[in-house]
């Protein structure tokens, strides 16, 4: 099959990625869709550098504001939603412009994704309700004796890396 373009603008939170994708859009058929694990979550406006509502309205991102902050989004689940975003707008006749600077999503889109199991939110509740009750040190203990090399790389302060390492 013949291969659709996209364009990636990639780079660091402000350094005018939002400016210089819109300017292109002026000139030329795309479709915006951002490329940042911090907006697509709703009222994530400050330190993020997200676009003004002026910007938006004359300039649409997909995939912003997607989920609500108490909610989970995975890189799997973007690259989902991205490619669904891309080949709509290779429909419509524009070309997919991705701007952002989570270089994880980027690379998802690029190479794909490892298969990992799913999220086992009933474990990560009962582990953090045993955390509750004997703390995370206690936690990384038990890693360690499970998986040493694992610990070893983990901070035992560092309780979402120490909940998602067991099964």
């Amino acid at each position: 099959p013949r291969c659709r373009p996209a364009i990636f603008l990639m780079g660091p939170t402000a350094s005018g990625k939002t400016a210089l994708a819109c300017a292109l859009a002026d000139a030329f058929p795309l479709a915006l869709i951002s490329v940042d694990s911090a907006l697509v979550y709703r009222g994530m406006d400050i330190g993020t550098a997200k676009p003004d509502a002026a910007t938006l309205a004359r300039y649409p991102h997909a995939l912003l504001d997607v989920r609500d902050p108490a909610q989970s989004y995975s890189a799997a689940e973007f690259r989902a939603d991205a490619l669904r975003e891309m080949r709509a707008a290779q429909a419509a006749g524009r070309v997919p412009l991705l701007v952002g600077g989570t270089g994880l999503y980027f690379r998802a889109l690029q190479r794909g994704l490892s298969p990992l199991p799913e999220a086992d939110p009933a474990l990560r509740a009962q582990l953090t309700a045993e955390a509750a009750a004997r703390g995370w040190p206690a936690l990384h203990a038990r890693l360690a004796a499970l998986d040493a090399a694992a610990a070893q790389r983990i901070r035992p302060t560092m309780r979402s890396a120490s909940s998602v390492r067991w099964k």
